[in-house]
C-alpha cells in the first residue's frame, strides 16, 4: 500500500466513523493519558518499571475510554475481555501472582 493510500484511508476514519463511535479525539487521548498516568505511576512505584501486564491495563484502558464514548460498540468489549486475559497471563508469567491468590 502507497503512502497517500495510507494517509487517505486514515484520513476518512479519524474524521468518519471513529469520530462518530469516540467522540473528539483530544478528549479521548487525555481521559486516556489520564488512566495511563495513573497505572504508569503504580508500576514504577512497584518495580521501577512497565511490564507486559501493564502494557495489558493500559491497553484495557485505551478500549474503556473508546467505550465511555460509544457504550454500544462490541469490538472494545471484546477487545477489553481480550486484553484483561493477556493481562492475566502476563502477571502469571511474571510471577506476580499464584493460584492460592484468586482463592
Amino acid at each position: 500500500m502507497k503512502r497517500n493510500d495510507v494517509l487517505r484511508k486514515a484520513e476518512k476514519l479519524i474524521n468518519g466513523q471513529r469520530a462518530k463511535d469516540y467522540g473528539d479525539a483530544y478528549h479521548n487521548h487525555w481521559r486516556i493519558a489520564q488512566g495511563w498516568n495513573v497505572i504508569v505511576q503504580a508500576a514504577l512505584e512497584e518495580g521501577g518499571t512497565i511490564k507486559p501486564a501493564h502494557v495489558a491495563l493500559m491497553m484495557d484502558w485505551v478500549k474503556t475510554s473508546r467505550l465511555l464514548g460509544s457504550l454500544d460498540h462490541p469490538d472494545s468489549w471484546v477487545d477489553k475481555a481480550g486484553y484483561t486475559a493477556l493481562g492475566a497471563e502476563f502477571s502469571e508469567r511474571e510471577g506476580c501472582n499464584t493460584e492460592d491468590d484468586y482463592y
